[in-house]
């Protein structure tokens, strides 16, 4: 039977950055080594487990951990990937905000929602992408990549892609 708290942090990142100073904040007192992947706090029975930030929700979802902290594009994407887990925002940190938007090619004619109907949509994000797609009505085909879409229009392997965007501080 565990009798500390573990909680799951991003380990590099603006997020990362902030929930340390969070914890910090709320007295909490650790070291944190360089290319350290988990600590001990001093003060209380918790550990800080330091993993990328798309682990967080499964972490948190198949219990190894507590709770952790991630951004909510993260977590809406698990949450739609899966389902049959359930989970609870405790609270929304508020330090900043993110939207998913679309990219085209200038020469790309986009009328609104409806162009990308019969389009294929390089996307990090697949979930959330189709669940924007099934509102919208529209029957595209998402290609998923983890990282560095921006160069799929170039590659001719799609048309647009879609990203999350840091929109800044609330």
């Amino acid at each position: 039977m565990k009798n500390r708290l573990r909680l799951a942090l991003q380990k590099k990142g603006r997020l990362s950055e902030e929930s340390l100073t969070l914890l910090q904040r709320c007295g909490l007192k650790f070291r944190i080594k360089p290319n350290t992947l988990l600590t001990h706090v001093d003060n209380f029975p918790i550990d800080l487990l330091f993993v990328r930030d798309d682990d967080i929700p499964t972490l948190v979802f198949d219990g190894l951990c507590d709770g952790g902290i991630v951004g909510e594009n993260v977590l809406f994407e698990a949450a739609l990937a899966n389902p049959e887990k359930s989970f609870k925002t405790t609270a929304a940190l508020g330090s900043c905000t993110c939207r998913l938007s679309l990219a085209v090619p200038e020469s790309f004619d986009y009328q609104g929602p409806g162009s990308l109907d019969g389009k294929r949509i390089a996307t990090s994000y697949p979930y959330l992408l189709n669940r924007y797609l099934q509102e919208q009505q529209i029957c595209a085909e998402s290609l998923i990549l983890s990282g560095s879409i921006e160069v799929a229009p170039r590659m001719g392997m799609v048309m647009r892609f879609v990203i999350w965007f840091l929109v800044g501080k609330r």
